[in-house]
């Protein structure tokens, strides 16, 4: 499989709904679950008001297929109060039966390090195994200390930027699986070297997808195509 870290992990941020896009939700599914990290389900930046039924059992079909499942939820950089967080975690325990909790647009600086261990304990004792804090860029070193997150998202933006991404010192400390780096607008014909990279920056976890915009998740990841799976 191509567009993988070398270790195989990847995470796969599938933020299309299965009636829009079901060939991507069965490309998913056939996946090799020992290369998975993780696939992310997002309904609508989060559970959803009301329960999906095509989501839920589509999502069911992933669980099935041994996928570990994390829910998405906003944390608005630490402005979105500790008890909506945890509603939504509750949520997807309930329609989804996940594993754990990717929590996105986290703080990176230290004066929100307390809240997220909130966040994190939480989660735990929701029942998540897994707790992803999505970053984007390099945090305070402070969240990757222990009992916070699994793994760190410490990249998300495109191709271009990733080039120029200047990594701290301070991830030298932690084991690669701790990290992630999500790439996005990534051609065809550059994928091994973004997979080539994300290994050169000891990230043991990661994602490149071709789709830009918006919403560059709503794609498939390179190497996952249904047409390379059969």
């Amino acid at each position: 499989m191509t567009g993988t870290t070398p270790d195989g992990r990847l995470l796969v941020p599938l933020y299309v709904h299965p009636a829009v896009d079901p060939a991507a939700w069965r490309a998913v599914a056939a996946a090799d679950p020992s290369r998975i990290a993780a696939v992310v389900l997002n309904l609508a930046d989060g559970p959803g008001d009301t329960p999906d039924h095509v989501f839920t059992e589509a999502a069911e079909e992933l669980r099935a297929a041994g996928l570990p499942l994390v829910g998405y939820t906003d944390t608005d950089y630490g402005r979105r109060p500790h008890a909506a967080v945890v509603a939504d975690i509750l949520t997807y325990r309930q329609r989804h039966g996940i594993t754990g909790v990717y929590l996105d647009q986290v703080a990176c600086h230290p004066g929100a390090l307390a809240h997220y261990r909130r966040l994190a304990t939480a989660a735990r004792a929701a029942g998540c195994g897994t707790v992803v804090f999505g970053h984007g860029k390099h945090p305070d070193p402070g969240y990757a200390e222990v009992g916070l997150a699994d793994l760190l998202v410490t990249f998300e933006g495109t191709w271009q930027a990733y080039r120029e991404m200047t990594l701290p010192l301070w991830t030298a400390r932690h084991a690669p699986s701790r990290f992630c780096h999500l790439v996005y607008d990534v051609p065809a014909d550059h994928a091994s070297d973004v997979t080539a990279l994300i290994a050169a920056r000891r990230a043991g976890v990661g994602c490149a997808v071709p789709g830009s915009g918006e919403n560059p998740w709503s794609t498939l990841p390179h190497g996952l195509t249904a047409a390379e799976l059969t």
